[in-house]
């Protein structure tokens, strides 16, 4: 495993190690997440280069254009590097109008599943995670989502099971049911209050993926972050996704883009080290 690409980390329980520094290809569908690129061969070299630089872990789902993101995947890396791990998630769904549906009902979650496998051409799903609190259940039961992942899990149609947008109640809750590998909620600089959280699941070994690492559609902004980038000689971007190698050794990160230039940016960022004063300034900017 690559030193320039934030060191490894191995999925508990799994024989799944990857780069820590990785990929999100939701930013490869259109405009809103919503139907296809304008220009998808420019998406299918982002996704070649990225992981011909190291890129060992690409976060999708079926769910992102819908099916257009899965399908760009698959016509650039299929078939897959035997080191590639490929991790969706299902629990939601698109209407015509490019909202953002639940879809969590037992038929729901398997055709999703089946929906993933079709379009990214495989057998079996590496990660497959249960995304819950985007669409408003709070800390709502997961247990009986989450049985149907150990389902399908059993079936041989999913590898291991991981959730998203959840609380630690409701990760004690699935972990009750199945191993659960990894926990995707919003973090960055500015939105930490997953950071009990975090310290939690690295003292149990379990990844925390964090998404809109870079503040999502709205950039991060702050003088301090500029001013400690400039100090650094790297952009803003590229310190606050350093930030996030350097919070905690179980964070494993997903930054997307859709252009060549950002994709070479968000990956020099794995090679960049903060000093101990430059950590102390970005802390204070949640507490600002």
């Amino acid at each position: 495993m690559s030193l320039s690409m934030g060191g490894s980390f191995t999925f508990p329980g799994t024989n799944l190690t990857v780069n820590r520094m990785g990929y999100g290809a939701m930013q490869l569908a259109g405009p809103r997440v919503f139907g296809p690129p304008k220009d998808p061969d420019t998406a299918v070299a982002v996704l070649k280069e990225a992981v011909a630089s190291g890129v060992d872990h690409i976060d999708t789902s079926d769910f992102y254009g819908p099916h257009v993101t899965n399908q760009i995947i698959k016509r650039a890396l299929h078939p897959y590097p035997k080191n590639l791990v490929i991790v969706t998630k299902v629990g939601a769904k698109r209407g015509a109008d490019a909202s953002w549906n639940r879809a969590e009902s037992p038929e729901e979650l398997r055709a999703a599943v089946d929906d993933n496998l079709r379009n990214l051409g495989l057998d079996s799903l590496d990660v497959v995670n249960m995304r819950v609190g985007h669409l408003g259940l709070g800390d709502a039961p997961v247990r009986g989502h989450v049985e149907v992942l150990a389902q399908l899990k059993k079936a041989g149609k999913i590898k291991h099971v991981g959730l998203s947008n959840v609380t630690a109640k409701q990760f004690a809750e699935a972990r009750a049911v199945t191993e659960i590998v990894c926990v995707q909620n919003e973090y960055n600089l500015v939105h930490r209050g997953d950071d009990p959280f975090i310290d939690q699941l690295a003292k149990e070994g379990v990844a925390y993926v964090p998404f809109f690492p870079l503040g999502g559609f709205t950039p991060l902004q702050s003088s301090t972050l500029s001013e400690v980038a400039k100090a650094a000689e790297a952009t803003p971007m590229q310190v606050a996704l350093a930030w996030l190698l350097q919070r905690s050794p179980n964070i494993l990160l997903i930054p997307g883009t859709s252009s060549l230039g950002h994709l070479r940016e968000n990956l020099a960022a794995a090679k960049l080290k903060l000093s101990p004063k430059m950590i102390e300034r970005l802390d204070s900017i949640a507490t600002a």
